[in-house]
């Protein structure tokens, strides 16, 4: 069995010491085969001549005997002539035909030997070019080497920078790190890593510590903007417990942000901001601006705190929001779109909540919740589930101008201020099972709502 065909080098190597085809042998023709031939024409000349004469001696008169026997003579050694010239002309055909088979041989041997020197040739070429690219990936390699050595000798001195006790070397050493991630997106993500860990690091109470962790919140935000050079895009951040200041990332691009356990004094912004992935903001927030916030992203609120005001005005989510257990002081969701299920599940609301033209094109659950001031959802609407089960409205609960396009939930709600149902369209019959509202306020009911007074403080809604 043969094996594979040789290809590559080995091909090459093969082909430079295979033998040539071999050709069949001339043989030389024996000096007695000749010598033969020059007898066998003497022989025939021979016997033709002495069977002629002895016809002539028969057959012929005396007188014309003589001139018989010439003939015959003659005829004999025409005989032998003709043989002998039979025979040349064998020879000589033998003759050319080694000739030309000897030029054969010499065109072959010719054509084998260029065949060779040009295979001698490719392969020479073939080390050569071997040779160059070893040559060439031993200088790559080298390079790279000499690159990764320089890299790490920059990032091992920028560390020892960001590690300084002096916060204007710390300063210089953030510098350094943003400018190796710029110059080597392959250092992006470790360079955003080291940023985010400084960021989680206790802060002392420095003004000058102060002003380096401002820069490095503006150096992770300036990286964010897609509109700009210095965007490395799909780079996430994990400011998980971390202490931020005015954090802004205001028309950024946010891809998985978690700000779990974070404190974020000032004003937290996402003004603008494109979110994708998921957002946890479970955090402390002093103020928290999203306003115009848009993207498909997940955001996560439960448990936060926001201190001062929260506002989502005209923000287009396209991904569920979760406010479980939050606590808000102020809040806006002026216009704003919500496509996804959102939950407002044990929210407490401090100061105002404004929904006021909000759009819920999902499922909105407010169980639990309690409103400690006013509540605004005028000309809201919910397209799907509206659940408002045992929410307490501390003032006045504007529901004006609503449309509840799917089911709606009130039961067991209080409502301590005046309920404003004024122009509101409901799909279905409201649930209203046990729900109280204050007798001390006016209110304004949907028409399919119950509504009997059960003592000197409270009214009670039930469904008809």
């Amino acid at each position: 069995m043969t094996g594979p065909p040789a290809t590559g080098m080995d091909g090459m190597l093969g082909a430079v010491s295979a033998p040539p085809s071999p050709e069949k042998p001339l043989r030389v023709m024996p000096w007695w085969l000749a010598l033969l031939g020059l007898l066998l024409a003497v022989g025939l000349g021979w016997l033709v001549l002495g069977w002629l004469l002895a016809e002539a001696d028969r057959a012929a008169q005396p007188d014309t005997r003589a001139t018989l026997r010439v003939d015959a003579i003659r005829t004999g050694l025409t005989v032998v002539a003709g043989t002998g010239g039979g025979l040349a002309l064998l020879f000589a055909a033998r003759r050319q035909w080694i000739s030309e088979r000897g030029q054969r041989h010499q065109e072959s041997v010719a054509a084998r030997d260029q065949a060779h020197r040009d295979r001698v040739q490719a392969h020479a070429e073939a080390v050569a070019e071997a040779a160059a690219r070893h040559q060439e990936r031993q200088a790559t390699a080298a390079e790279h080497d000499a690159g990764e050595r320089r890299l790490t000798e920059l990032y091992v001195r920028a560390i020892e920078l960001v590690g300084s006790d002096n916060p204007a070397v710390r300063l210089g050493g953030l510098h350094a790190l943003e400018r190796l991630g710029q110059d080597n997106p392959g250092q992006r993500p470790t360079t955003v890593a080291v940023l985010c860990a400084y960021l989680r690091m206790p802060a002392p109470d420095d003004p000058r510590e102060a002003e380096v962790r401002r820069t490095a919140q503006r150096m992770l935000t300036r990286h964010l903007r897609a509109d700009r050079d210095t965007w490395w895009p799909g780079t996430a951040l994990d400011l998980t417990g971390a202490k931020l200041d005015d954090f802004d990332a205001a028309g950024c691009t946010l891809v998985d942000l978690d700000l779990t356990g974070a404190v974020c004094a000032g004003v937290t912004s996402f003004a603008g901001a494109v979110a994708h992935g998921r957002l946890r903001l479970a955090a402390e927030f002093t103020d928290l601006v999203c306003d115009d916030l848009t993207g498909d992203a997940d955001i996560v609120l439960d448990d936060a705190r926001v201190t001062g005001r929260a506002s989502f005005d005209r923000a287009d989510l396209g991904g569920a929001l979760s406010c479980r257990g939050t606590r808000f002081g102020q809040v806006s969701f002026h216009t704003a779109t919500l496509r996804q299920p959102s939950s407002f599940d044990r929210a407490t609301f401090d100061g105002s909540a404004t929904f006021r033209e909000a759009v819920f094109l999902a499922g909105l659950s407010m169980e639990h919740t309690a409103f400690a001031g006013y509540a605004g959802f005028r000309r809201a609407r919910f397209a799907d589930l509206a659940l408002f089960r045992w929410t307490e409205f501390g003032a006045e609960a504007w529901f004006e101008g609503a449309r509840f396009e799917g089911g709606t939930n009130f039961g067991r709600a209080v409502f301590h201020g005046g309920a404003h149902f004024e122009g509101a369209k409901l799909a279905r019959r409201p649930l209203v099972d046990q729900a109280r509202a204050s007798t001390s306020v006016t209110h304004t009911w949907p028409p399919e709502v119950t509504v009997t007074r059960r003592d000197d403080d409270w009214l009670v809604l039930s469904d008809p």
